[in-house]
């Protein structure tokens, strides 16, 4: 998209020992933003990963409230709409995505009202009850409605952002100054079909089947090591099946990927150690000398690996607790489009769209227990019935229609000199505002 456009990215530049300047790459404007130690842990690691992320995926885990962080929050976000600022040609359309920068969309308006911006948020807006805990809403909500169009991945976060303003600002939830509706984001399915059409790729798909002793059935996971994926909820699952004697280990394995994520956070830490211990239980009850119970794996993969993984396992299983849309659902219908079976949580945003899927409550573990035995167990015929199903709605959803529908709700009106009410600042956008307004620091 940005190639076509021929627009900017700006982005941080992915290291805290490093400032780099704009750069050409790859038919691309790249303006890294550097972020200092400092930043990356009050801003990235703090504010966004251990206030917001909880907070937004219903209490998960309780979120740190700090006000050291919100300040750098702040501050961080004012650097990027000030890189927006300077990048943007008069009448320019800006994108801003995620919940790392949602003060930036009024940041950007307070200095360029010529300027069109839209706002996509890529995880969940929770329920008003919830948002209320966060002692900056007001301001959060102020930042976001600075954009034209401010994108949700589901119809309920929709509703949970009106009436979060309805409560907590001067306006109406239902008469707001921006466009506000769901464009639930999706995947590249042609990129996927290419990579799992290759010979290659089935080549690798039928050697991991071997490697891991060519079971019956094979059981995949494929996640980031978050608690909001309820990896240790499918886990304790699959544990009990195989204690019932429902699943036999000598037939069935289990493939568990857990990339690695904010490695830094204490909570993220204690689940990698609870997943652990529990993957080695298991597999000391139930594995053999030469052959594992469970095969975990706690690193990141090449896109074409995924995908071979894809085509290798018979079921998926996806049992986030809360997920703004869970693209590896997706990504495993592109890549099968004719057989495997999904086991869906309800509560991933792809539940909405694959109905097809066997749909589950990880916290029933009971009735996870008995979605993973059908899933094992369905029928070749059943099993295409569902897949081809699911694979036509992906297949017409895709990522490019996403951004068509979003751009095209973004297209701006033709500007004209006369329609700016103010010239563009000269100077840099501050982060310290007074209580009128919604960049407010408060004092630690």
């Amino acid at each position: 998209m940005v190639k076509e456009s021929h627009g900017a990215w700006i982005g941080w530049g992915g290291t805290c020992e490093e400032e780099f300047e704009p750069f050409e790459f790859d038919g691309m404007n790249l303006v890294p933003i550097s972020l200092g130690a400092e930043e990356y842990d009050k801003y990235y690691e703090g504010f966004s990963n251990a206030t917001l992320w909880p907070l937004y995926h219903d209490l998960v885990v309780p979120p740190q409230f700090h006000r050291s962080w919100w300040n750098t929050y702040c501050s961080t976000n004012a650097r990027f709409a000030q890189a927006a600022v300077d990048a943007a040609d008069f009448g320019a359309t800006i994108w801003i995505h995620d919940f790392h920068l949602q003060l930036v969309p009024e940041m950007i308006r307070a200095q360029r009202p010529d300027v069109r911006i839209g706002f996509f948020n890529h995880i969940p807006f929770p329920a008003e009850t919830i948002f209320a805990q966060l002692p900056w809403r007001d301001s959060i909500l102020k930042g976001l409605l600075g954009a034209d169009v401010i994108g949700f991945q589901l119809a309920s976060d929709v509703k949970n952002f009106r009436s979060a303003v309805s409560r907590f600002s001067e306006f109406d939830g239902e008469n707001l100054p921006s466009t506000v509706r769901n464009y639930p984001i999706s995947i590249d399915t042609t990129a996927i079909h290419e990579v799992a059409e290759a010979g290659e790729t089935q080549g690798w798909a039928q050697q991991m089947r071997e490697e891991l002793g060519d079971p019956r059935t094979l059981i995949v996971g494929v996640d980031r090591l978050d608690y909001t994926k309820g990896i240790l909820h499918r886990l304790r699952a699959y544990e009990e099946l195989l204690e019932d004697g429902v699943i036999d280990s000598q037939e069935t394995t289990f493939v568990q990927v857990a990339v690695p994520s904010r490695e830094g956070l204490e909570s993220y830490q204690d689940l990698r150690d609870e997943v652990e211990q529990l993957v080695g239980n298991i597999n000391g009850n139930f594995g053999a000398m030469d052959r594992a119970a469970i095969h975990y794996f706690h690193h990141s993969y090449s896109f074409e690996s995924t995908v071979a993984l894809y085509l290798a396992a018979d079921v998926l299983l996806v049992t986030s607790l809360r997920d703004g849309m869970n693209l590896v659902a997706k990504e495993y219908v592109a890549a099968r489009r004719r057989n495997g079976v999904l086991v869906l949580s309800e509560f991933a945003g792809a539940a909405a769209e694959l109905n097809d899927a066997l749909l589950v409550n990880p916290h029933d573990i009971a009735g996870l227990k008995t979605a993973i035995r059908l899933g094992v167990e369905m029928s070749a015929a059943e099993a295409e019935k569902r897949m081809t199903s699911m694979a036509d709605v992906v297949q017409r959803h895709d990522i490019h229609r996403w951004a068509r529908t979003f751009l095209a709700d973004l297209r701006p009106k033709p500007p004209t000199r006369e329609s700016r009410t103010s010239e563009p600042s000269s100077g840099p956008i501050s982060s310290t505002h007074d209580q009128r307004t919604q960049y407010v620091h408060t004092a630690e």
